[in-house]
């Protein structure tokens, strides 16, 4: 449904102006949160992300993903806003998806433009981010054996934040109550709502130079020529048919590790309206611990913009692929079939979600992998680029502190290119500088690098995920909310799963040991060393076919080690860094011999046997 019926035909020119400006508009609400924050995790991580949506609440921009305004618009309705308003919510399960768990604090602020003589709503700016402390049970809200939302913090509803510009202090001094870190928790709050305050008055402008109608035309403008792109350029590539693949969580905080099942069954019909749908039909039970992701309302629409960038990968070249926004514009492409309640994707409250990103991180590999199956291998390996990893205690002065970091990890290989090393899935976040780390905490980062050998080997290598060391200066506790520590990410192809995520305590030392994925409180005695390798991405294509000075520039480069070159590639290398070619070349041969024509065009690594009850593979994994 457009916004003006087709009465008012979109100027070109001025379609260009109104995207550049959301664009900048975005951009700058953007830059100055991250300049006003105060909180690590959004200042210098930059775990947090803005969106605009009109009045028919479609997001126009699509540089990042972001909430919802359903929830507001459900609880407020529009023609109660007033200028000045600012809505606030974190609440899981009345976020309609928008929100995954209770540290993603949202704040939206409708943008008033005049129509016939009064003030009306026009479209929304909204911004939402991962913040340091909400309450619950552990430290950073995340408590890895939730078995109830209750524990993981405080909800909030849709409220009004602020009213007519005036800020509500007793919302305020209730959140901040609730939170180990209050003095953080308010000064993010109000640097998200005095940019997306900023950003309001910035778009109104917009509406006030070139009129309503005319602007809003752009917006149906814009959003029409995405749907048409990706029908024409993207869904063009998928043969009409139906694909079903399966990805697996590996354990939930609470249960022994299993394989938590997430299904896709996709089906293409070029001829229909809605020509792609995702079934998730026979994905598995609500877990237990906090997995779960409320993804079955809005019709899907959350979920629709949180997978679409992954078919972006059929775009005819990456440089191409690099220009495609994901806007509202892909939605009427997408049907989305969602089991009954009480699965992973349909939880029923008071379900625990604080560690959902295993399933919506796993949903965008299903949806690569059913894909791959459907192209015959023209997407990227497998990659996990999220992990919450951390340490807390008391300072030198004797006060809390919380040092929390979101970790990347490597990228899967593609048909054109390797992987890329150490990459973080939200837009611009990024590893916590170094300096502000030791100059802020008791901590000391002693090493921060690639791991080498976890990218996971194939024609096209997957990229490599971090090694990063770090010694407590206080006793402490390290804290993880981590998945693929047992099922590494897939390779595709012929390629080879990459390394899975872990966690050492003192390494080399007399106490070293390994700490699970999922970990609250493992206690850290001053001195002591953690080193934190994160995942590899998946391979693509036989690593038999990798080129042998490919191999070597990986060992100058230190991304692969002399004793991963022979046992991953093949390749032989003399003591003086040379390749023994005659012997590679044997090497090589007898690898290829030894194969029997009947292994799987996915490749899970060997813990997924362990899971599995021994199986390499799935009846899905074969072509």
């Amino acid at each position: 449904m457009s916004l003006t019926d087709g009465k008012v035909e979109a100027d070109p020119v001025l379609i260009e102006i109104v995207a550049g400006t959301l664009a900048a508009i975005e951009k700058e609400v953007e830059t100055s949160i991250g300049r006003t924050s105060r909180s690590p995790m959004i200042r210098d991580a930059h775990d947090f992300r803005a969106g605009i949506h009109d009045r028919q609440l479609r997001k126009l921009t699509g540089r990042s993903y972001s909430a919802l305004v359903h929830p507001v618009v459900r609880d407020y309705p529009i023609d109660t806003m007033n200028v000045g308003d600012v809505f606030f919510h974190n609440d899981v399960y009345l976020s309609e998806g928008g929100i995954g768990h209770l540290p993603d604090l949202c704040v939206t602020v409708p943008v008033f433009a005049h129509v016939d003589g009064a003030e009306r709503v026009v479209a929304f700016i909204q911004a939402f981010g991962h913040h340091d402390d909400i309450g619950g049970a552990v430290p950073g809200s995340m408590p890895s054996a939730a078995t109830s939302v209750y524990e993981e913090g405080l909800m909030v509803p849709p409220i009004k934040l602020w009213d007519r510009g005036v800020p509500n202090e007793s919302a305020l001094k209730i959140m901040t109550r609730n939170s180990r870190m209050p003095d953080s928790l308010a000064a993010d709050l109000d640097a998200e709502c005095s940019a997306c305050l900023a950003g309001a008055r910035r778009l109104g402008e917009l509406f006030d130079r070139y009129g309503v109608e005319a602007v809003e035309a752009c917006f149906d403008a814009i959003l029409a020529n995405s749907t048409e792109v990706y029908r024409r350029e993207i869904l063009s590539q998928i043969p009409d048919g139906t694909y079903v693949w399966e990805d697996y969580a590996e354990h939930d905080g609470v249960e022994e590790p299993q394989l938590h099942r997430q299904r896709i069954t996709l089906t293409m019909d070029s001829s229909a309206s809605v020509p792609l749908v995702i079934d998730f039909t026979g994905t598995g039970p609500q877990a237990k611990g906090p997995i779960n992701h409320c993804g079955d309302y809005a019709d899907g629409n959350f979920l629709k913009k949180w997978l679409a960038p992954i078919l972006r990968n059929l775009a005819e070249s990456p440089e191409r692929m690099a220009q495609l926004d994901v806007n509202e514009g892909v939605v009427p492409l997408i049907e989305m079939r969602f089991p009954e309640k009480g699965t992973l994707l349909t939880p029923i409250f008071p379900a625990p979600t604080n560690a959902r990103t295993f399933v919506i991180l796993r949903l965008l590999g299903v949806l690569a992998g059913v894909l791959a199956k459907a192209t015959g291998g023209r997407m990227p390996a497998d990659q996990e680029t999220i992990r919450y990893t951390g340490v807390y205690g008391t300072d030198l002065e004797g006060q809390p502190y919380l040092m929390r970091e979101v970790l990347g990890g490597g990228s899967g290989g593609r048909y054109y290119a390797d992987g890329e090393d150490t990459i973080h899935v939200v837009p611009d976040s990024r590893n916590l500088p170094t300096e502000f780390t030791e100059g802020r905490f008791p901590l000391r980062v002693e090493r921060l690098g690639l791991a080498m050998d976890s990218g996971g080997p194939g024609r096209y290598r997957g990229g490599c995920g971090y090694e990063k060391h770090i010694r407590v200066l206080r006793d402490a506790h390290f804290m993880s909310i981590a998945d693929r520590s047992i099922l590494a990410c897939w390779g595709v192809k012929g390629g080879k799963a990459g390394r899975p995520f872990q966690i050492t305590v003192d390494p080399g030392g007399p106490d070293e040991h390994e700490v699970d994925a999922l970990a609250d409180a493992e206690p850290l005695t001053a001195g002591t060393v953690v080193r934190i390798r994160t995942t590899g991405g998946g391979g693509w294509g036989d690593p038999l076919d990798r080129p042998v000075e490919e191999v070597l520039r990986d060992i100058a480069w230190r991304k692969v080690s002399v004793a991963g070159a022979r046992a991953d590639y093949g390749v032989v290398v003399t003591e003086s860094g040379e390749a023994d070619h005659e012997a590679t070349e044997a090497l090589r041969a007898s690898r290829q011999a030894e194969r029997t024509g009947d292994e799987p065009f996915f490749d899970r690594g060997p813990g997924y046997a362990q899971l599995s009850g021994g199986a390499a593979f799935n009846e899905f994994d074969v072509l």
